[in-house]
Formats: structure tokens, sequence, C-alpha cells
């Protein structure tokens, strides 16, 4: 049977007992870990893909996803308050509906986590190439973006060579060696886990926050309301398909629940941390999208046959250069750094510089917080015997899974370096959607399935809360680009493949040993969580 291999709660609690990681996240520190996973990588980095797509419609893209995420976050509540342990979706999954779809949620979290943390690392890249520029510092296009590689594959599958995709040959890059270098060294600080990391990450929080207030204080006084018209140039279509995009910008609240297992009194602290996390960071990003709407306007570019053109294309791309060369301000959907674009249109040159600096500080953090959460699910799944618990090994010094980081790191540079940040947002979704639905699902069943279970916090109005979720991720992930609707069924063939060749014979479920004994590769150590002391 395909589906009878389900871990029984009771066994994962002691498992995660037995091979438990060091408890010391507290609310205020689950909240700062959601708020700096989820504010930056939406605002600082996808504000242009979303006005391309949606124009000031983008507003309601932001409530859309908001929303969504918020019916996913009360489902994720009641599972993490009851198992407390890591790997997120993962492990709900594994304890409700069985191993197969545990798997399958697991291999789709790298595609939220890994790929996630590469669209941060190239909205970064943007910032800090844009930051050096005001500085009189050059990088080069064919360091900076893949702008002209990405125009030469396309052309080489066939695409018509119009002037737009010419143009993106011309002046484009072919490798995007800043957010390599990124990935790089966050990976090297997860690996040495540095015990002073919580308060590094609640400064850039702070960072973070202090920026996006003074955008708000500087451009909502001078909003105008001839920005908002047409509110919405590409009909409702445009705002789900901006919405499935910027859903990317809140998925940070859920590694939230992967660190459980490191948090003292989970059954309080878990649900505050991903609400609260939550709630904050949809007042600031709508009221940052107001600001830059009615400042400057947001409507989305076409061709010159006037077609609308995709955000992060070649095409897009060469549009915007000659859209630029031709002495024309730089449209807010072709910045990559939205934020500086619109304070620098307003005459605000040095608070404009300050906001990038911040983006600069501030998203290495949400790369850190999206791969720690990536190098958590492997964990699990490793210790499970799902993964070769080679990748739960624990270095001998620095008490972190550096295998697992190592994998993880070579994934998201190789991806960071080709990749827009668009289509990686995109991609990232397609995965993150598909476990958010199954955690909706798990509630569900789980509340028929073990209906007296003790549940320190139970999700309200389940019966109508989950199924909005399900329905939510499902009309999302429809408003997606087509590749990245068809990137999560070719991911999950792969990670079948994987499964059915590997996986299934060495699950430790699978060979009747729920209660497994320590391996060496991690007996008598604990890997610690970025931010805490050990």
């Amino acid at each position: 049977m395909l589906f009878d291999r389900v871990k029984p709660l009771d066994a994962i609690l002691l498992t995660a007992q037995r091979k438990s990681l060091h408890r010391t996240l507290g609310a205020f520190q689950l909240t700062m870990l959601g708020i700096g996973g989820v504010i930056g990588t939406g605002i600082f980095v996808l504000t242009s893909e979303a006005a391309q797509k949606a124009g000031p419609g983008m507003v309601v893209s932001f409530l859309i996803a908001g929303f969504v995420c918020a019916v996913a976050a009360l489902c994720y509540s009641e599972l993490a308050s009851m198992v407390p342990v890591s790997g997120s979706a993962y492990t709900y999954t594994y304890a409700v509906v069985g191993e197969l779809l545990a798997w399958m949620v697991g291999w789709a979290l790298i595609l939220e986590y890994a790929v996630g943390a590469s669209a941060v690392a190239v909205g970064w890249s943007n910032h800090a190439v844009g930051l050096l520029q005001g500085l009189g510092i050059t990088v080069p296009p064919t360091f900076s973006n893949a702008d002209a590689l990405m125009a030469k594959v396309q052309l080489a599958f066939g695409a018509q060579a119009t002037p737009d995709l010419m143009t993106a040959m011309r002046v484009g890059g072919y490798v995007n060696l800043p957010a390599v270098v990124v990935v790089g060294l966050v990976t090297w600080l997860l690996i040495v886990g540095t015990t002073e990391s919580a308060r590094v990450n609640a400064v850039l929080v702070a960072i973070k926050i202090v920026a996006l207030t003074a955008f708000i204080a500087l451009t909502l006084p001078v909003m105008n309301a001839e920005h908002f018209t047409p509110f919405a140039p590409t009909g409702a279509s445009g705002m789900f398909g901006a919405a499935a995009s910027i859903f990317f910008a809140y998925v940070g609240f859920d590694a939230v629940s992967t660190a459980a297992e490191e948090t003292k009194n989970p059954q309080r602290n878990v649900p505050i941390g991903l609400i609260a996390s939550l709630l904050i960071c949809t007042i600031f990003y709508i009221a940052v999208a107001c600001g830059a709407i009615g400042a400057i306007g947001a409507q989305p570019l076409t061709s010159a046959t006037g077609a609308l053109l995709a955000p992060g294309s070649a095409e897009m791309a060469g549009r915007c250069a000659t859209v630029v060369a031709s002495g024309a301000l730089e449209p807010l959907v072709c910045s990559r750094e939205a934020l500086v674009h619109v304070l620098d249109t307003l005459n605000w040159h040095g608070i404009g510089r300050l906001v990038g600096l911040a983006a600069v500080l501030a998203l290495p953090s949400v790369v850190l917080i999206m791969m720690f959460g990536q190098t958590r699910v492997f964990f699990t799944m490793a210790r499970d015997g799902l993964l070769p618990e080679r990748l739960a090994s624990v270095h001998p010094r620095y008490r972190t899974p550096h295998v697992v980081t190592l994998v993880t790191g070579a994934a998201a540079m190789t991806a960071a370096a080709f990749l827009p940040v668009g289509k990686l947002a995109d991609y990232s979704n397609s995965g993150t959607l598909f476990a958010f639905l199954m955690v909706a699902v798990s509630v569900l069943a789980l509340r028929k399935i073990d209906p007296s279970r003790h549940r320190p916090f139970r999700t309200p109005l389940v019966w109508l809360v989950a199924p909005l979720s399900i329905c939510g991720c499902l009309v999302l992930y429809m408003s997606l680009p087509l590749t990245a609707i068809l990137v999560l069924p070719g991911w999950g063939a792969i990670g079948l493949v994987v499964y059915f060749f590997y996986s299934r014979a060495r699950s430790h479920v699978g060979r009747g040993a729920i209660e497994v004994a320590e391996p060496d590769a991690y007996q008598g150590t604990e890997p610690s969580v970025p931010g805490t002391r050990s």
C-alpha cells in the first residue's frame, strides 16, 4: 500500500525528544525570526514584478496573498503547537496522511526554501549593485545579471528575434556574481553558527522597519490619486497573477514553524510568532505599496507592438533599456531596486541610498533564514531515514548540520547565478503552495482521525478556515505563469524516482523502526538555530 506508512504523533514526539535540538527561542525571538524572514523578500525585491503584472491593482494583490497566508498560518499554528518538532509541513503530513505525501511535501519545500533563498540573493544583488553605482563604483552587467544569457537561451529554443530581445543580448550579462557571493557567505555563517546572530537578526529587523517607515512617511504625503488610474489595467487575472508572485513575500513566516523544536513553550510561542509576524508584515506591505504607487505611478510596460511583457523576461529587460536610452524616466516596473527608485524620483536621493543600504544590510538575513529552514527540513528527513543519514551529520566543532548546509548552499548559488528574481520567486511559490495546501488537509484529517488529542492552539472555524486555505492555494497556484505551474509536477516526478528507488526501502517507519537508535553522525550533539545561544 502506498499510503499505509503513517508515523504516529506520539512516535514523532518521542523521536524528537531523543534527538532534540536546543530549546532557547521565545515568542519575541520567533516573531523577529518571522519578520526577518518576511519583510524584505517582497517589498524590497518584488514590488516591480507585481506592478508589471497588476499595475496599481497590486494593492489588492497584497491583500489576496495576505489573506491566503493568514488562513494558512492558522492551520500551521494548530499543528505546530501539537507537534513542536523540526520539519514543518513535512512532519505534519507524515503524521496524518502518510510517508509518500510527506516525502512529496518535503521535496516541495526545497523549492520554497532553497529556490526562495536564491530569489532573495538576486534581489540583494540588485540593491548592492545600485548602491555601489551611487557611490561611483560600477559593476559590469556581465557579472551582475544573466539577461544576455537568458536571451540567447530563448533564441536557441526558437524565440523570435524581437528588438527587445536583441537589446537584452547587447546590454545584458551572463552571471549574477554578487548573488553567488552572498549565498556563499550565508552558507559559511550557517556552518559556523555564531551564537551572536540572534542580536544581529534583531538589529537587521529594526533596520528594515526603520527604512520602510521612512519610505512610508515620505511617500504617503505626496500621493497622487491619478496614479491609481487605471487601477486594474490587466484585470482580475493580472491581480491574481501578481498575488501568486507576491505570495512569496509572505512565506518567511512558516520558517517560524521549522524552529518549533528549538522553542521554549512552543504550544504558546509558535502561534504567537506566526500570527504576529504575519500581521505586522501585512500592514507594512500595504502602506509601502500605496506609497510607491501614489508617488510615481505603477502602470505596466508593453512591447513596441502593445503586448504586455512578462516581468523578469529578457524582452522586458530589453524594453526597459530602450525606454531609459530614450531619455524617459525609468518606470517603476523596470527598476531593480523599486523603493530606492521611488525616493530618487522624489529627489530624496540621500534617503534613497539609505533605504538601499538597509536592503543590502538586511536581505542577507532573509537568505539565512530560508536556508536555515531548508537545512532543518533535510535534517528531519534524514533523521527519518528518507535521506542519507550523512546529511544529518553535525559538525564536531560548530555543532551545525554542515553537510546538508553545503549541499543547500551549492544549489542556491547555482540558481541565483543564472535566473531572474521573478522566475525564482514563482518557482518557489509552486512548492510553497503545495506544502501549505497539505498543512490545511492535515488539520482537517487530524480533526477526524484524532479529535480527542490535546490541541494547545485550535484553528478557529476550522471547517471554514482550512477549506479557504486549500482553495486559496489552488487559485494562486493556477495563477502562476505556466512554467512555474509545470515546475511542481516536474520536480515532483524527480522526487518520486528518488523515493521509490532509494528512500522507501530505507525509511525507518517502513522497516518498523519508528523509534530509532541515535546515529553516530549526530550522537551527543545538537545543531543549533542561528540566532540562539547554545
